[in-house]
């Protein structure tokens, strides 16, 4: 992942891009699709039962789930309400979490999928955080996008 951050965005925001070697719309899929999120959403040590998620395509809609730490069994649900769709190049959806760290609210996630051929870059707006919860959140999604590789390809 690269921080690139154009100006205007804030430091209490997460930036980021990662290329995927895959297709847009098979990228796409591994974020809209529960059966395919559950393959690999979250950090190493966690896991995310597909019977959690739940996501409607639609502004208005939903795009939930829960996080399960694999040692405690305890859940971290993320609860979003799609703020703009359009498939398969742009998801934003305003997010609420329980964290480790405490309750997270009116969190904006926006994901840009660009097309590249065989390959896919995916651009990761996220925020605002505090110093603490930005820099969390960016190790969780490097650790899912590690994960997402290696689903990418099986």
């Amino acid at each position: 992942m690269s921080d690139i951050r154009p100006a205007g965005v804030s430091e209490r925001d997460l930036y980021v891009t990662r290329a995927f070697t895959a297709p847009r719309a098979l990228v796409w899929r591994f974020f809209t699709e529960p059966e395919l999120v559950a393959t690999w959403f979250g950090p190493d040590s966690f896991h995310v039962p597909v019977e959690t998620i739940s996501i409607n395509l639609e502004v208005g809609g939903n795009w939930n789930l829960s996080m399960v730490d694999d040692d405690t069994g305890e859940a971290f649900p993320i609860r979003g309400t799609i703020t703009q769709c359009d498939p398969p190049e742009y998801l934003e959806m305003r997010l609420g979490a329980d964290t480790a760290l405490g309750e997270l609210e009116d969190i904006m996630l926006r994901l840009r999928f660009h097309d590249h051929g065989d390959k896919t870059r995916v651009t990761l707006h996220q925020g605002p955080f505090d110093d603490i919860q930005r820099d969390q959140t960016e190790a969780g999604w490097e650790m899912s996008f590690v994960k997402l590789d290696g689903a990418l390809v099986s």
